[in-house]
């Protein structure tokens, strides 16, 4: 697939749409974000009962190539899902979505966002250092209910 040199031009993000759930799971396996422990239709039903309107998605040409989830419980806004297709990666597109997250995080007065990041993954820690976001001095710990 050949992609424009700066597709952030024609970029359009809006809120996901119930008709995107095919295309944001296939970004979502392209990028790898889903594991075995994770159900992508059940983790997007969940997330239209909290904060819909923050659940983001980066379309060209009408067609969905990017995903942002972002959260706030009142005290640490979160992101997850940041994903966009592999082949239109480092153009920029990654970086409008976080900043349209922020923005509306922001609006919401929520004073911290926090991510979590794969180890392995040295090139999207990288990418958030590039934004500002940085290592703190946590350990993240989950229980699977």
């Amino acid at each position: 697939m050949t992609v424009a040199k700066d597709p952030t031009n024609n970029l359009v993000i809006r809120e996901y749409r119930d008709h995107d759930m095919t295309d944001v799971i296939h970004v979502w396996h392209q990028c790898g974000l889903v594991v075995p422990n994770n159900d992508p239709k059940q983790d997007i039903e969940r997330k239209l009962e909290v904060n819909p309107e923050w659940f983001l998605v980066g379309v060209l040409n009408e067609k969905p190539i990017a995903t942002c989830m972002a959260g706030y419980e009142g005290h640490r806004g979160w992101i997850n899902y940041l994903a966009v297709l592999p082949s239109y990666q480092r153009c920029g597109i990654a970086t409008h979505m976080m900043k349209e997250a922020e923005k509306r995080l922001i609006a919401a007065n929520c004073p911290k966002i926090n991510l979590q990041i794969r180890r392995v993954n040295i090139g999207v820690r990288k990418f958030y250092e590039h934004l500002g976001y940085a290592d703190d001095d946590v350990i993240s710990m989950g229980k699977r209910l």
